[in-house]
């Protein structure tokens, strides 16, 4: 294949990404206050009923990567189980227009949508792993995660606008479910944009050729990865337990701030600083290893999830520190980690690896949601100190058993 026609594949497929985070984070910051507003003669479920929401929703999709990375394997598809995914999520965002007979209904768009990511997530990064050289997949990865990020910041601001639109003056909220169901609504636009681009990318070759033989039961087992890819999935394993939904960020913020605007501004911040620096991380990752950076993002997560358990209201000014903060944690592991596993995996399992990592992630999510749940129910500060403990103990992990650097060295 052309590499005019390689590169013209990490273009679209970051055009859809850009077009989805969009849609996604035109609603997704506000879900917290979506929720809030249903359950306002019930606030003491808040917690949980985001935990459910949530970890059930990640959960899925999660889980679903794996299957998706093997069956792509087998069948030696990349770019239909792309679109189809894709397609889905845009489809589930059909149920929010049902949303303000109850938070049931944001929960099927959440689910539906991650199921959608869930199908998607491991084809597609396997498409861009196998259509550039090994040398380039950080700078590949980085940018997919910045076109991700800047769809993200470009959505969360145009909710910012729609939010002041709507707010009530005086308690700085959201007070009405059709002004909560007209955003929905704009939402939908470019959800449908995103996925016209995928129809134009073209099928990785050596894939499109016949894919891998044998057996198409999922094999869940760890033999056949190397030692430092093993110890890689245990440190995930460890900081996903701690890592409940950003929507408790979310709720934490507006708890601090009083302000639902406020909330969607820290989060343009968030994306932003992760658009900016993503696919600079992704280079830099090309040349000095991805190890090194995945334990700069991990050390900084913990120093956020402290900040955000310790802050008291008075000091709620320091998140605008601490989100931009939490955005370069993103920037320095979410596209790196992908590269990492793809250096680390055999060539002929790497979908199936990808999906692999995705699965360690989703087993613990649900749990991790319930637990951040139950513990903001009890003290709301607790998720927050639970997550940067649980982070803490990864990046010993990573630090000390993992020895891989990723790219060119990988067995250094």
């Amino acid at each position: 294949m052309a590499k005019k026609s390689l590169s013209k594949n990490v273009f679209l497929t970051g055009l859809t990404s850009f077009f989805t985070d969009v849609s996604s984070e035109m609603i997704y910051p506000l879900f917290q206050g979506f929720v809030r507003l249903i359950l306002s003669g019930a606030r003491g479920l808040l917690g949980p009923v985001l935990g459910v929401m949530e970890g059930l929703a990640e959960s899925t999709a999660s889980l679903l990567k794996v299957y998706a990375g093997l069956i792509s394997d087998r069948l030696g598809k990349r770019k239909l189980p792309a679109i189809g995914g894709y397609a889905l999520s845009a489809l589930s965002k059909l149920a929010l227009l049902l949303s303000g007979l109850g938070w049931v209904f944001v929960l099927v768009y959440r689910f539906f949508d991650r199921v959608g990511k869930g199908v998607r997530g491991a084809p597609r990064d396997a498409l861009i792993a196998e259509s550039i050289p090994k040398e380039s997949r950080g700078r590949a990865f980085g940018v997919q995660r910045a076109m991700d990020f800047a769809g993200a910041t470009l959505g969360a601001l145009i909710a910012f606008f729609l939010v002041r639109l709507f707010m009530d003056p005086v308690s700085h909220e959201l007070t009405s479910v059709p002004a909560f169901i007209t955003i929905f609504i704009i939402s939908i636009i470019p959800a449908f944009i995103g996925v016209f681009f995928l129809f134009f990318i073209a099928e990785t070759a050596k894939r499109a050729q016949g894919g891998v033989k044998g057996r198409t039961f999922l094999n869940l087992g760890l033999k056949g990865y190397d030692r430092n890819l093993k110890f890689y999935f245990l440190s995930q394993a460890v900081f996903t337990l701690g890592n409940s939904s950003n929507q408790f960020l979310l709720l934490r913020t507006t708890d601090l701030t009083g302000d639902l605007s406020l909330t969607v501004l820290m989060y343009i911040a968030f994306n932003l600083a992760s658009t900016l620096f993503s696919a600079f991380f992704g280079s830099l990752s090309d040349r000095i290893g991805r190890r090194r950076l995945l334990l700069a993002g991990y050390a900084l997560y913990t120093v956020v999830y402290a900040a955000f358990g310790f802050i008291a209201r008075q000091w709620w000014f320091l998140l605008w520190i601490f989100w931009p903060v939490y955005g370069l944690y993103y920037a320095l592991t979410e596209g790196v980690e992908k590269a990492y596993v793809s250096d680390l995996a055999p060539a002929e399992r790497r979908a199936t690896a990808l999906g692999f990592l995705a699965t360690v992630e989703g087993v613990l999510l649900l749990p991790a949601s319930l637990i951040a749940g139950v513990l903001y129910l009890l003290f709301p500060g607790a998720p927050y100190l639970f997550g940067g403990v649980m982070s803490l103990i990864a990046f010993l992990i990573l630090g000390v058993a993992v020895r891989g650097k990723g790219t060119m060295d990988v067995h250094g």
